[in-house]
């Protein structure tokens, strides 16, 4: 299938385009995206009979890259200084909130509801359920989403979602030998019995599992998918170092203009207070072109500085049906409107989820791509990010792959990712997508924008997108 579709997409008419084209040249939009872009009057996405669902505010800890401050803490101790941190910045009674939801990737095996120790951690009454979900890169959606449907449903009023992820201490397990050997010794009932099992054991029961980040069903890392995507796209080096470069430019910008709102100050046990991300470091073309291929070796294009670095981190929001924010008080920054998640081959696709969510997403609610004037995208590697920013824009690509006539087309480069996105300002699995929902909703009411559009992949070749409305000002 790999083959295939890189053959094919080699023999495209416009593939040496792309291949040869200037980075912005490959980017830039077509003169009817331009069109379609024009400033127009909106409607609202409201529905008749259907809640209005909006975000009261979100919140995360700064993300860090791991190994550094947070690397004696536990998930729980992250997502629950997130969760105090969305108490502390919007004053809502902690009784008040019906259900939380947490997402995570990686779990610590002694908190796997990593939920409900941080919200008893946070001091949430234990009268409050929350529950974990799982869904790789998407996990933060997923328990969004997950909150959204239980105020729409009736069931909830008030939902407070979020995400974690701590790769500085993550899970090494014993070998399956070593693991069945010692869960039989456990039963063992003599002095004879132990002795005769501890005799089995040989030097290469001591090998640990790492973890690492790959997929199950393949057997291969994100990063050799990414490389081998950015081919079969056409996607050179140069491309992937410029828009990294770009990535990190504007999350220095965003910070040093004080934009990322989102982020609120950790004082880590014992160690100082941290008040801003630590892997926001611009370079130059120069420097990021000496690094060496980190994935496919020698020739791969995929390296350390254009892709996400492991992150430690936390995010959480508060969610509530309209009637409820106003009933208290709150002015809303925005709706959570139509949501889609697809899914598709895990070895061949396993990034493209934004190519496939987002033409469906947006002929859900009805909307184009013009109509966008807000676009978060994830950012796991630039290579993959500009590989679907190519596929969206291709006529071929759609109708072989997607069933569709004609491509969504790229979103254009001034709407998109301007704050910085996943490669520089950090990817902690679990928490990335309620940084891009509320980084869209800031972002429309700076701009003056009225639609934003979020989107990611994820592992198991997975995606999510999501419109998000700006509240009226």
């Amino acid at each position: 299938m790999s083959s295939m579709l890189c053959s094919a997409l080699r023999n495209l008419p416009v593939s040496s385009a792309w291949a040869a084209g200037a980075f912005a040249r490959s980017l830039s939009c077509s003169s009817q995206l331009q069109a379609a872009a024009q400033p127009k009057t909106k409607k609202t996405l409201g529905k008749t009979g259907v809640k209005n669902v909006v975000v009261v505010e979100g919140v995360r800890i700064p993300f860090l890259q791991s190994g550094t401050s947070y690397a004696d803490l536990m998930p729980h101790d992250l997502a629950r200084a997130a969760l105090q941190g969305l108490l502390t910045r919007t004053s809502v009674p902690r009784d008040v909130v019906d259900y939380i939801v947490y997402g995570t990737v990686i779990q610590e095996v002694k908190t796997s509801n990593v939920a409900r120790e941080a919200a008893l951690g946070a001091g949430f009454s234990d009268k409050t359920p929350a529950h974990t979900v799982t869904m790789a890169c998407i996990s933060s959606n997923q328990a969004m989403t997950t909150g959204v449907g239980m105020i729409a449903a009736g069931q909830c009023d008030v939902v407070v979602a979020g995400g974690v992820e701590l790769m500085s201490d993550v899970p090494i397990r014993h070998s399956r030998k070593m693991r069945k050997t010692m869960l039989t010794l456990n039963r063992a009932k003599t002095l004879g019995q132990k002795l005769s099992l501890i005799s089995k054991i040989r030097p290469d029961y001591f090998t640990p599992e790492l973890p690492a980040v790959a997929e199950f069903s393949t057997s291969e890392t994100m990063g050799h998918s990414a490389d081998r995507l950015a081919a079969a796209f056409g996607v050179s080096r140069l491309e992937q170092d410029e828009y990294a470069l770009r990535s990190h430019s504007l999350a220095k910008k965003a910070q040093d203009e004080g934009l990322l709102q989102d982020v609120v100050p950790f004082k880590v046990p014992g160690k100082d207070t941290v008040t801003k991300d630590n892997g926001i470091r611009p370079s130059s073309l120069e420097q990021m072109g000496k690094l060496k291929p980190a994935f496919v070796k020698p020739y791969g294009t995929v390296t350390a500085a254009n892709s996400s670095f492991l992150t430690d981190g936390a995010s959480a929001m508060l969610i509530m049906s309209e009637e409820k924010a106003l009933a208290m008080g709150y002015k809303p920054k925005a709706y959570l409107r139509d949501f889609v998640y697809v899914s598709q081959d895990p070895k061949d696709q396993l990034l493209l989820g934004p190519t496939y969510a987002t033409p469906k997403v947006l002929e859900k609610a009805g909307l184009t791509l013009g109509d966008i004037d807000v676009f978060e995208f994830h950012e796991a590697f630039a290579g993959q990010i500009l590989a679907n920013l190519k596929a969206m824009d291709s006529d071929w690509f759609a109708q072989n792959y997607m069933g569709r006539k004609s491509k969504v087309g790229a979103p254009p480069l001034d709407k998109f990712n301007t704050w910085g996105g996943s490669l520089s300002l950090g990817h902690p699995f679990g928490a990335t997508g309620c940084r891009l929902v509320i980084t869209a909703a800031h972002r429309l009411k700076k701009e003056g924008g009225q639609y934003g559009l979020v989107a990611a992949c994820a592992a198991g070749g997975q995606g999510h997108a999501m419109i998000v409305e700006l509240y009226p000002q």
